[in-house]
């Protein structure tokens, strides 16, 4: 890491004056009010958008010209005391470098596809980048993935090129010969592999000058697997307009980032809420983006770390928020945080109003795909209610419809539908790559149906209730296994839970609980404890909605985004596994 610390802009930055598009200052300026914002649509979407170009290096002429100040625009920092700190115009010289690499070294033109498997290394962000310069369409992957999970995502892209740390190379290298794509193995490590080139070096010797591609709006920029909780991860193919669209919208809703803020997203690099939230969305404001390399979650680390540097705001999924309630910390009093934001997963509502009471704050909600992006939220200054994911963002329109696409009304269980005709919204996926079955299955007359099912209410705000696989059906009534896990969560025994279907002789299906007990409680009765959590459910919920059945694990299956895998569970139940 020495080299990232003690490398500094040695060129500068050649590029026509012109090129610095003042697309962010126009986008800024048409969506500054709620009533530019409703009038917009997708008629008004520039033909062409390229998020490098248009908003890395707008910023990085404006610290040229005095109109910022050089405050980081990436701040990373290890547990061993290394620090990175690089200005937009050093992120513009070394994402330059690193297309120059794709392109002169490598070889790789636009529409080539490069699998992007890093931990939290500040290289992640100069490849992000560089692939957008160039347009190669860069795959995010998580670094939990095993051989098998490498070998499934190359081979179905049809990957010519993948960037990685020494940790998973042997992975790739005992598959490579399976996947006939792959030209080009990049490394990130201070140490040399046989076959593998060292991307540090080739950086340092690339030229920083380099022309950014006239991508189009609706050229391809990322593929992005989807989590797979249902079935074989899928490639949701992106283009510019996903950026785009963060750039118009919700950066400005969203968040409120300004200049002056430091945001810290702990959204795993393989996560598409890594590209919107630890990228997009902060770079788009001109703000300090702060990362942790933080290889595990660790709650004592996170608290320290909000307490040492000016982080003014947190993004992280409910199970950091929910594992750092569970410590015994003096103070959670932040001194410069005074945002939070979620998403991933359901936030409980009792998680809610313990961090209220615990840091003064509470947390807003996110909710979104791998298809979409974030599609709800509760906005900075909107009324929070606990449980629920918020309202629709602009520029989507969000309905609760039936299966044949008709919207349903207010406070009625239904499929979370994204409008997509007349007009395709920007930031929506193109398709299921090389899957046009797929694609058509999730269209749903005018809408594309997200799969989840929830309801709204009669001021906008949705609230979810699982995967429209997840839910059970028992003697009529139908239950989202979410209220169970919610009600189950407010036990102190129980410190994860999994709800789903289990086939039972009178009543068909019935409700099933595998629980992972906290370590207070794992040497307690299980008879006993299934009583009294059977109990609690039905004090919490309705009586019909407890767990008639209840297994204690060790732990719950999950997806290598950390998604829980339901689908498993319920495959087990019925004898498929």
């Amino acid at each position: 890491m020495q080299w990232l610390m003690k490398f500094r802009v040695v060129g500068t930055i050649h590029k026509s004056r012109h090129s610095v598009q003042p697309a962010l200052q126009h986008l800024h300026y048409r969506f500054s009010s709620a009533t530019r914002a409703q009038q917009w649509s997708g008629h008004d979407t520039p033909v062409e958008f390229n998020f490098a170009r248009d908003v890395m290096d707008y910023w990085t002429q404006m610290e040229k010209d005095g109109k910022r100040a050089s405050s980081p625009a990436l701040w990373w920092v290890n547990s061993k005391g290394d620090e990175v700190k690089w200005t937009y115009t050093e992120l513009t010289d070394l994402s330059c470098r690193v297309a120059n690499v794709f392109s002169q070294t490598c070889g790789l033109q636009q529409g080539d596809r490069l699998a992007v498997i890093l931990p939290r290394v500040p290289e992640w962000w100069l490849v992000t980048v560089g692939c957008m310069r160039t347009g190669i369409i860069f795959i995010p992957g998580t670094t939990q993935m095993t051989a098998k999970d490498i070998l499934y995502r190359l081979q179905k892209s049809q990957a010519k090129g993948i960037v990685t740390t020494e940790t998973l190379a042997p992975h790739v290298d005992s598959v490579a010969s399976e996947c006939p794509s792959l030209k080009h193995k990049l490394l990130v490590s201070d140490h040399h592999r046989d076959g593998w080139r060292d991307l540090r070096s080739l950086i340092k010797l690339a030229s920083p000058k380099h022309s950014c591609i006239k991508s189009k709006t609706v050229d391809p920029m990322a593929i992005v697997f989807t989590s797979g909780t249902t079935g074989s991860p899928k490639m949701a193919k992106h283009n510019h307009g996903l950026a785009l669209r963060s750039s118009m919208t919700s950066s400005r809703k969203l968040l409120q980032l300004k200049p002056s803020d430091t945001i810290w997203c702990l959204s795993d690099p393989g996560w598409i809420l890594a590209t919107i939230g630890a990228l997009v969305e902060p770079w788009t404001a001109g703000a300090t983006l702060f990362i942790h390399h933080l290889p595990q979650f660790d709650p004592k680390v996170i608290v320290e770390t909000c307490f040492k540097y000016p982080i003014t705001q947190f993004l992280g999924a409910p199970a950091i928020y929910r594992t750092i309630l569970q410590q015994k910390f003096t103070s959670l009093r932040f001194p410069a945080l005074e945002h939070c934001s979620t998403g991933g997963e359901a936030l409980l509502p009792e998680e809610q109003d313990k961090w209220q009471k615990e840091t003064g704050m509470v947390i807003h909600e996110i909710y979104g795909q791998s298809e979409t992006g974030i599609l709800c939220a509760t906005l900075r200054g909107m009324k929070i209610k606990p449980g629920s994911m918020g309202k629709a963002i602009l520029p989507f329109d969000i309905q609760i419809i039936d299966e044949k696409g008709n919207i349903l009304p207010p406070n009625t269980e239904g499929n979370i539908g994204v409008r997509i005709k007349p007009t395709r919204p920007l930031g929506i996926f193109m398709c299921y790559e090389d899957d046009p079955e797929e694609t058509a299955q999730v269209e749903c007359g005018d809408f594309y149906n997200t799969g989840d099912r929830a309801t709204i209410d009669e001021e906008g705000y949705f609230w979810f209730l699982g995967r429209s696989d997840d839910l059970i059906n028992t003697s009529g009534y139908r239950i989202g296994p979410a209220e169970v896990e919610n009600a189950l969560a407010e036990h102190p025994a129980v410190a994860e839970s999994a709800v789903v279907s289990s086939p039972d002789p009178i009543r068909r299906e019935v409700v099933k609980a595998f629980i992972v007990l906290t370590p207070e409680f794992q040497s307690h009765d299980q008879d006993q404890l299934t009583k009294e959590l059977q109990q609690h459910v039905k004090t919490v919920t309705a009586p019909y909605k407890y767990p008639r059945k209840v297994e204690f694990v060790p732990e719950l299956p999950k997806t290598i985004t950390g998604k829980i895998k339901r689908s498993d569970l319920r495959k087990k139940e019925y004898g498929k596994m």
